[in-house]
């Protein structure tokens, strides 16, 4: 063949393996897709145009006034903590009692069209924190008619909690629970170095890592991916349970959000985009309540890292609990085992419900509920 044939082949080939790469994460996430009904798809609309997801589940019976906002961490979604029973803290909770409202950040899942004029990768952290949480806070508010909501972040969800407390929205939290959020930033060498390829990796936009995920997902169990114990540790994590994980709760990064995350390494901070806004400094002056949760083998939030954390705070209602085999726990928990460590159901959850119930408003009479019908596929 002469070297325009070659070139024809090569092309088609190149071709059939992207069709076939398609085809085959949209068969692995249907197939490893969670079986539950889908919640409410809502919207919140920021003051500078960009609309928020929010997926409602609504407590059959409602017993306390406060809704509960679940906020997800870089590179997740909202199946965090709306997945399939018993792996599934908005499960848990609205069976408790609780509205819940699991939230999905700009850029992300069903957050990614942008108001005109924005690409969709044109955000920050600070963004999340001045933009997206006041408008979450105000739907989960006109939603419910309640005062005021609870907040529960599992990792960068809890940076953007503390960012929002110390806002003018902040009263409008009734308490704060952050999961595995690292304040502290002096981390090792390796994760310096996956963040820089990350931030390369992510030019000019955002870094597409969900679909290697998805790819590899069918495999997990089986294989342990390298840097997985990064995530979540595997031996904690039922294999079907990692598949489903890996296929769906995996999302883009904005580059700009991974440049911010990168200067907070380097510089061991918490601050804004611009440097001007110390929000570390600033959680010393919360007075909120406030409950600071991590994993004792946990390599993104330490064990020494909350600990760092909790005496930052000076709130008169403050609680530390680090989850290990030191207080009795089943295991040492990492960061994403929090959520779907095998015994995060039993270990995890109740001591977050124990906590809210005890400074929920109880209502006067539970409120029947009906089922939320969905608005858009979920």
């Amino acid at each position: 063949m002469d070297p325009g044939q070659w070139m024809l082949w090569g092309l088609l080939l190149f071709l059939a393996v992207i069709i076939g790469n398609v085809a085959w994460v949209l068969g692995v996430r249907r197939l490893y897709r969670p079986r539950t009904a889908p919640p409410q798809l809502l919207r919140a609309r920021c003051q500078d145009g960009w609309e928020v997801a929010v997926h409602a589940r609504r407590a059959p019976k409602r017993r306390f006034e406060e809704p509960v906002l679940l906020c997800h961490g870089l590179a997740a979604n909202r199946f965090t903590f709306d997945f399939a029973p018993p792996y599934s803290v908005a499960h848990y909770l609205t069976e408790a009692g609780f509205d819940c409202f699991s939230v999905e950040w700009r850029g992300t899942a069903h957050s990614r069209t942008p108001p005109s004029g924005r690409r969709y990768t044109d955000f920050t952290v600070d963004d999340h924190i001045l933009q997206d949480g006041p408008a979450l806070l105000e739907l989960a508010l006109k939603e419910t008619g309640a005062k005021k909501v609870f907040w529960l972040g599992h990792s960068m969800g809890g940076l953007v909690g503390y960012g929002v407390a110390q806002g003018p929205h902040g009263h409008q939290i009734a308490g704060l629970l952050a999961l595995g959020a690292p304040v502290f930033f002096k981390s090792e060498p390796l994760l310096r170095s996956l963040l820089g390829l990350g931030v390369r990796a992510a030019w000019p936009q955002r870094f597409r890592q969900e679909w290697m995920s998805a790819t590899f997902a069918p495999f997990l169990g089986y294989v342990t991916l390298p840097l997985s114990d990064l995530l979540v540790n595997p031996q904690h994590v039922p294999p079907s349970i990692q598949r489903q994980v890996f296929a769906n709760m995996l999302s883009s990064m904005s580059r700009k959000v991974l440049l911010q995350f990168r200067d907070w390494i380097e510089n061991d901070t918490f601050r804004s985009y611009d440097g001007t806004v110390d929000w570390r400094a600033g959680m010393s002056r919360l007075t909120l309540p406030i409950l600071v949760m991590g994993g004792s083998s946990d390599r993104l939030a330490t064990a020494e890292n909350v600990r760092k954390q909790y005496e930052l705070l000076t709130s008169p209602d403050r609680t530390l609990h680090v989850f290990g085999r030191d207080r009795g726990d089943q295991m040492d928990y990492g960061h994403g085992d929090l959520m779907f460590g095998a015994g995060a159901p039993t270990e995890i959850y109740p001591l977050i419900r124990a906590w809210l119930e005890e400074r929920a408003t109880l209502l006067p009479k539970p409120v029947e509920q009906p089922v939320s019908t969905p608005t858009l596929p979920a």
